[in-house]
C-alpha cells in the first residue's frame, strides 16, 4: 500500500467519524441514551486516532540522520499503538464505567426515534468509510482472509482502520438493539446493557490491535512469500550458489532490512564477486520491492555451516 492509499482510507474515516461523532451528541443530549453516549465518545476517539495514524505517516517521512540511520518508519507503529491505547482507555473503560452507571441507576429514554435516525445515518457513513478501506486494502490483501491480513500485514493503517471501522457498525448495531428494546419494554436497563456490549466490543479490538502493533514495534521480518523469493534471488547458480543465512526486519511498512551472508563459488576475485553481489541486489529489489537496505556478506560454503543455511 502506498502512503497515498493509507491516507485516502484514513481521512474517510476521519471525515465520517468526526460527523457521526457530532450527530451522536445531539443524539445523547436529546434523548438521554447512554448506548447513544457510548458511541458518541467511541467516535471522538475514532477521529483523535485518525489523527494520530496521519501525524506518524508525517512524522515516518523525516530523513534519516546521525541518531537515527535508519530513518523514522517505526513512528507509523508506534502512533498506531497509541492508537489502540486510546481505543481501550477513551472508548472501552468510558463505556464500562457508563454501562454500569446506567443499569445501576436507569434514565427513561427521550426522544427515541431521535436516536433510532441518527443510528441509521451513522451506520450509513461508517459503511462508506469501512468499504473505502477494504477497497484500499484489496491490492494488499491478495488471496489472504480479512483476518489473515490483518494479523499478517506489516502495514499498520489500514488493519487499524477495518478494525475500528468494523468495530463501529457493530457498536451500532448494538445501540440500535438497545434503543429499541428499550422503547418496546419501558425499561431503560437495556440501554445499559447495550453500552457494556460496546465496551467489551472495543476493549476486545484494541487488545487485538495493541498485540499487533507490539510485534511490529519490537521488530518483524520478511513474510514467508518475500523471504522465499529473496532466498530464490539471492542465489544465481553460476558465482552465488547458497544463502548460508538470512535475516531481515521490517523498519517501516514499505522499508525491508536484509542481512545475508552468501557462499561464493571458489575461485572468483574480487571484482567478479562485487558484479555477483551487485546483481544478487538487484535481483532481489525487483522482485521485493521493499528491500531498501540491503548487505551481503561473502563467504565460503563450509560444511559445519549447513545447519544455518535453513534458518
Amino acid at each position: 500500500m502506498s502512503a497515498g492509499g493509507g491516507k485516502k482510507a484514513i481521512f474517510a474515516a476521519l471525515t465520517a467519524n468526526l460527523g457521526i461523532a457530532i450527530a451522536k451528541f445531539v443524539g445523547a443530549a436529546i434523548t438521554g441514551s447512554s448506548s447513544m453516549l457510548s458511541e458518541a465518545v467511541h467516535s471522538v476517539a475514532d477521529t483523535g486516532n485518525q489523527g494520530l495514524l496521519l501525524l506518524g505517516q508525517r512524522r515516518a517521512e523525516q530523513e534519516a540522520d546521525a541518531k537515527h540511520p535508519f530513518g523514522y518508519g517505526r513512528n507509523r507503529y508506534f502512533y498506531s499503538f497509541v492508537v489502540a491505547l486510546v481505543l481501550f482507555t477513551l472508548g472501552a473503560m468510558f463505556s464500562l464505567y457508563e454501562g454500569i452507571h446506567k443499569i445501576q441507576h436507569p434514565e427513561k429514554l427521550e426522544s427515541p426515534i431521535v436516536a433510532i435516525v441518527i443510528l441509521v445515518i451513522a451506520v450509513a457513513l461508517e459503511g462508506f468509510s469501512f468499504v473505502t478501506a477494504m477497497r484500499e486494502s484489496a491490492p494488499l490483501r491478495g488471496n489472504l482472509s480479512w483476518w489473515r491480513f490483518i494479523r499478517n500485514s506489516r502495514n499498520p493503517e489500514l488493519p487499524v482502520v477495518l478494525l475500528e471501522d468494523s468495530g463501529a457498525l457493530i457498536g451500532l448495531a448494538f445501540a440500535l438493539v438497545a434503543v429499541v428494546l428499550t422503547v418496546l419494554t419501558d425499561n431503560p436497563i437495556w440501554d445499559g446493557i447495550g453500552t457494556l456490549g460496546i465496551a467489551a466490543l472495543l476493549g476486545t479490538i484494541a487488545v487485538v490491535l495493541i498485540v499487533e502493533m507490539k510485534s511490529l514495534l519490537i521488530g518483524e521480518g520478511a513474510t514467508p512469500t518475500q523471504d522465499r523469493k529473496i532466498r530464490e534471488n539471492l542465489v544465481d547458480g553460476s558465482r552465488i550458489d547458497r544463502v548460508i543465512h538470512l535475516r531481515t526486519e521490517y523498519l517501516g511498512p514499505e522499508e525491508l532490512l536484509i542481512a545475508a551472508k552468501v557462499a561464493i563459488v571458489p575461485g572468483l576475485d574480487i571484482a567478479d564477486v562485487a558484479q555477483a553481489i551487485d546483481a544478487a541486489e538487484a535481483r532481489v529489489r525487483e522482485a521485493v520491492p521493499a528491500a531498501r537496505l540491503m548487505y551481503i556478506e561473502p563467504d565460503l560454503y563450509r560444511s559445519q555451516q549447513a545447519t544455518e543455511s535453513s534458518r
